[in-house]
């Protein structure tokens, strides 16, 4: 047997049968034989697709704890550990545990959902081995099979084609080419041809939709077509979302002041007031703990995953919890056409003319291969459209076929390019004949107006086809129906699609879906530009995209088009084109980098393997979960369970409230923060006793921050969020406005507390009663600024003081906790607290009332002024 070319620049849709056969080393009537094609499983291994490792729990579990903040708290758990503080170093250890569980937990569930989308590859397929065709598992197919297609049934692998009867293929998974390819054996002289115009190729993981044939394997598993994408899809390099930046932004600020204040403190206590180093040394981590941010990460978690649990609810599943966060600051999408702004299914749009209708249905119900599944039918789109029209207006299609049997069928070629079918018609012979039009009106001599037939005149002839062309270009494929009485049933095929009486048009198209223009027009008013990528005819895209309120009126690019600019003239191109059509894998890809080039944050949408590599690519990649490929999905960062385009403008809406929600969370949590540093510190400068116990910072830390930094995910958005523009994507998340917040809000919980605890130890020189008021300083304090903070501009009683129910339930949670030490026996003892009078209440009541809510007069006066 000859040697198997194995180059992956082999041009096979150049090659003949004959010649392909010989490349491969193998028969195009007999396949292979059984020994030949182990030894070729063994050379080139499985059939299948190399699918990315899956990590373990424990695996990711442990790549947590790599993270800075993480890092953080393990080397200051064990610092306590080694000093002594057990009940710390366990506090610390339990907050990591925590922190770990839920992000793990979170993100293998996400990847479950996934998992479960995921649609089972044809199990088995017919090759011939020897003398027989045998049915064997699809990865067991091998270069230089002969494998037989059949209708309904998967492409194994790419092959090149050396018989078709009636084959039509459904590629849209990989082209984008919403109808199916009608396929031919005959070589393509166009080496460059692109992939969609290869007639005499199929490809791995497409769908046959009509008719019969046999191929013979050129390439397997990776190195198919879809194999190809999927490998360049997993090439690219997955881009740092914002949450992520400022995550990396924060830790390096964040340690450095912690460090500094927890070096700064037992110096100070050492060197000027000659305490044991002991005690400053543990003093200090104290004081390192609780300006170590060790809850963001929670926070953060919790603020995606209530945002995850929200979209779920809304049909759509994250894969990574930070994806949520990137589609709400998005500038660009760039959308798929078929299956996502349309149905991915053909309907009958028009006939023309009118009045020929059920005329034209009757035609196309006889002349349809069509088959009935219950309620339902299979097969190619158009002939169910055509039964789905019939079934619209009326018509039983059942009965009707049953009535009408078919005498004799001359099925449709790629030479025609029409199907005819002979059946009775009040007891005598009558043709019935569909095709393309050009085909079609050829054949016609006559025409039919209403009851009468009549000659056709060229000019009449000549304005049916320039109608042709108009409905053409909105986008529909046009078909021609045409009829003849005949003399007598047994006839050949040329005479009976001779002299027809031409009868009317019929236009189909893949309709856009009702909701993607409503949807679209929202993205544009909040600022979101759409852009449509398909590997679609120019006018069919054209066509969809004024339907859907895309630009339809600038040039749409296309693939071969886009080959010709320069990186440099691409980025002026994508600035202004809505559309782009008869695109490849790589023009996606170019066309995604230009944007980002420009400094545009974009998300990419899509179901085929063709969108594999942008989606990849993009800041966040959205596939569908019901038509999107395994491919699309494993690339994406979110799916769409219902392939519904709206649901990207629900997921840009909370991508952008909890973005707002995350800056109100984290804004409140630093204030708390750089408070409690500053309520350390200045005792400390005074050569005064800190104002916390150890165990009182750890119920702080632990439990109160946590809690009301919680309460901020669920806040409601202050005003309509799709009303404003995509946030600056290099904008700083800590910027000026919010760390001059983050300072006057600490300022004024700092004097609150302080000023109460420091009139008190000066009064007193009793540090367990000290303690005490500044501890209930805080957490009443603490309170008070969780609803001032809630809003940066609207006054808390605008919003409402019960809008926010997790809030109340926080404030509740606080207010039982103060009662509970108050009142419980030994609660005092275990706290380091003591029973307060009526005066101290009142003192603590009023500075923490004054020391907060003064930011909230401003709001009134300045919001009154406004209005």
């Amino acid at each position: 047997m000859a040697e198997l070319s194995t180059s992956k620049n082999t041009i096979w849709h150049t090659s003949t049968i004959d010649e392909t056969g010989s490349q491969l080393g193998s028969s195009i009537t007999a396949g292979l034989t059984d020994q030949e094609a182990k030894s070729r499983l063994n050379r080139f291994g499985q059939n299948s697709l190399t699918e990315e490792k899956k990590e373990s729990f424990w695996h990711e579990f442990f790549e947590e704890l790599r993270e800075p903040m993480v890092l953080m708290l393990l080397v200051t758990g064990v610092l306590y550990a080694i000093w002594g503080e057990l009940s710390d170093a366990i506090t610390i250890f339990v907050i990591i545990l925590t922190l770990n569980t839920v992000e793990v937990v979170n993100e293998q569930r996400s990847k479950k959902a996934i998992a479960s989308l995921r649609k089972l590859a044809e199990p088995t397929t017919s090759v011939r081995r020897g003398e027989h065709f045998t049915e064997i598992p699809v990865d067991q197919v091998v270069p230089g099979d002969l494998v037989l297609l059949r209708d309904g049934h998967r492409v194994p692998a790419d092959a090149r084609l050396v018989e078709a009867y009636g084959l039509s293929v459904d590629e849209s998974a990989l082209t984008g080419e919403s109808l199916p390819v009608e396929k031919q054996v005959e070589p393509i002289a166009n080496s460059e041809i692109p992939l969609a115009e290869r007639r005499n190729m199929v490809y791995s993981s497409t769908l046959i939709s009509r008719g019969k044939g046999k191929a013979i394997v050129v390439s397997t598993g990776m190195n198919t077509e879809i194999g190809r994408v999927a490998g360049m899809a997993r090439q690219v390099k997955e881009p740092h979302t914002p949450l992520q930046n400022m995550m990396s932004e924060l830790s390096r600020v964040l340690i450095w002041v912690a460090l500094g204040f927890s070096v700064l403190v037992p110096l100070i206590g050492i060197i000027f007031t000659h305490q044991p180093p002991k005690q400053m040394l543990l003093t200090g981590l104290s004081l390192a703990f609780a300006t170590i941010p060790e809850e963001l990460p929670i926070i953060i978690t919790m603020v995606l995953s209530l945002g995850a649990f929200r979209l779920s609810k809304k049909h759509a599943v994250a894969k990574r919890l930070s994806g949520v966060e990137s589609l709400g600051s998005v500038t660009v999408i760039a959308t798929d056409k078929t299956g996502t702004l349309t149905e991915n299914r053909m309907e009958v749009a028009r006939f023309e003319p009118e009045d020929a209708r059920y005329r034209m249905l009757e035609i196309g119900m006889l002349c349809n291969d069509a088959i009935e599944d219950g309620s339902s039918f299979t097969g190619d789109p158009v002939d169910i459209a055509l039964l789905q029209s019939a079934q619209k207006f009326g018509v039983d299609v059942k009965t009707e076929r049953k009535n009408r049997p078919i005498i004799h069928e001359f099925t449709f070629d790629n030479n025609r390019k029409r199907m005819s079918t002979i059946s009775l018609k009040n007891g005598q012979p009558w043709a019935a004949v569909k095709g393309s039009p050009e085909t079609v009106m050829s054949q016609c001599t006559q025409m039919r107006i209403g009851d009468t037939i009549k000659p056709l005149p060229a000019a009449t002839r000549q304005a049916i086809l320039d109608r042709v062309s108009e409905l053409a270009t909105d986008g529909l494929r046009v078909l021609a129906f045409a009829e003849r009485n005949l003399p007598q049933p047994n006839l050949d095929q040329e005479t009976v699609e001779n002299e027809l009486a031409f009868i009317g048009l019929v236009g189909l198209q893949d309709p856009p879906r009702p909701e993607a223009r409503g949807a679209i027009a929202t993205c544009q008013q909040a600022g979101v530009r759409v852009i449509m990528i398909t590997g679609d005819h120019p006018l069919t895209a054209r066509a969809i995209g004024r339907q859907v309120g895309l630009n339809g009126d600038h040039a749409v690019v296309t693939g071969p088009e886009l080959e010709q600019f320069s990186d440099d003239q691409l980025k002026t191109v994508v600035q202004h084109a809505s559309i782009f059509a008869r695109t490849t894998p790589e023009h996606k890809l170019r066309i995604v980098q230009a944007l980002q080039a420009l400094g545009e944050r974009l998300a990419v949408t899509g179901d085929g393997v063709n969108d594999a590599p942008a989606l990849s690519a993009a800041d966040i990649g959205v596939a569908m979960g019901v038509t999107g490929t395994d491919v699309a999905r494993e690339a994406s960062d979110m799916v769409l369970m219902d392939d519904n385009f709206t649901t990207i403008v629900a997921a840009v809406k909370e991508g952008r409230l909890i973005y707002e929600n995350l800056k109100k969370g984290v804004r409140y949590y630093l204030t708390c923060k750089l408070a409690l540093v500053l309520i350390n510190l200045l005792p400390t400068l005074l050569l005064v006793p800190v104002p916390f116990a150890p165990v009182q910072i750890i119920v702080m830390e632990l439990f109160m921050d946590l809690m009301a930094a919680a309460s901020f995910v669920a806040e409601k958005p202050e005003t309509d969020l799709l009303n404003q523009k995509p946030r600056d994507p290099k904008a700083k998340f800590m910027d000026k406005t919010m760390v001059s917040s983050i300072g006057v809000s600490s300022l004024g919980l700092f004097a609150a507390v302080t000023v109460v605890y420091l009139f008190t130890w000066y009064s007193t020189k009793d540090a367990v009663t000290s303690q005490t008021i500044a501890f209930f300083g805080w957490l009443i304090g603490h309170v008070l600024l969780a609803f001032n903070m809630r809003s940066e501009h609207q006054p808390m009683l605008h919003l409402g003081l019960t809008s926010n129910h997790v809030m109340l339930l926080w404030t509740a949670a606080i207010a039982l906790f103060l009662i509970a030490i108050s009142t419980i026996p030994g609660a005092q003892s275990l706290m380091k607290i003591t029973s307060l009078t009526g005066f101290q209440w009142g003192m603590i009541l009023a500075a923490t009332i004054v020391g907060t809510f003064w930011m909230e007069i401003k709001k009134m006066i300045f919001y009154q002024k406004k209005k």
